[in-house]
């Protein structure tokens, strides 16, 4: 089997920011997977489970209802190693680009009162949500895009080299 591309990236290089995971073509239209990424996968904690819920839930609401994006999204939802979300939007757009929606949709956090969709008729698991936490990880991540915004490593995967033999056989991590 080939080897899937988030799979190809250097866990243990990347960084906290906002990469284009894949880009797929649909019919006649393209997507593109987005890494938001929060934390250093393998060296920095997991974003807490429940904190992770509350900003999957509170940003979503806020990206479906932007006036210039709402049509454009497909998926927000998190990564199973807690370490980021993924972001699905029509089009083909570099992470620049998109800076500014994921600023906003993670400065937004600050201001809700209540994490939206938390009943046990909306939600699989209502009483799993920390809004606090989920301000303090939405406020850590802001301030980190702002202030390394003119880094081009924010905005570009570490790609993994792999080794192959004469054969062409390619080594993996596992």
């Amino acid at each position: 089997m080939d080897l899937i591309p988030s799979f190809s990236v250097d866990h243990n290089a990347i960084i906290p920011g906002i990469f284009t995971s894949r880009v797929d073509q649909v019919g006649d239209s393209l997507i593109t997977t987005y890494d938001i990424r929060l934390t250093r996968p393998n060296r920095e904690p997991a974003v807490d489970v429940a904190a992770m819920h509350s900003l999957e839930h509170i940003i979503a609401t806020y990206l479906r209802n932007d006036p210039e994006w709402k049509n454009e999204v497909i998926y927000w939802g998190p990564m199973g190693c807690l370490t980021g979300f993924y972001l699905i939007l029509k089009g083909n757009r570099p992470p620049r680009e998109i800076f500014d929606l994921v600023l906003r949709a993670f400065r937004s956090v600050k201001d809700t009162q209540s994490v939206p969709g938390t009943t046990p008729k909306n939600c699989g698991n209502y009483l799993m949500h920390n809004l606090g936490m989920a301000k303090w990880y939405a406020a850590i991540f802001a301030d980190y895009l702002e202030a390394h915004s003119d880094n081009p490593a924010v905005f570009e995967y570490p790609k993994s080299e792999r080794l192959i033999t004469d054969d062409g056989q390619q080594f993996y991590d596992s």
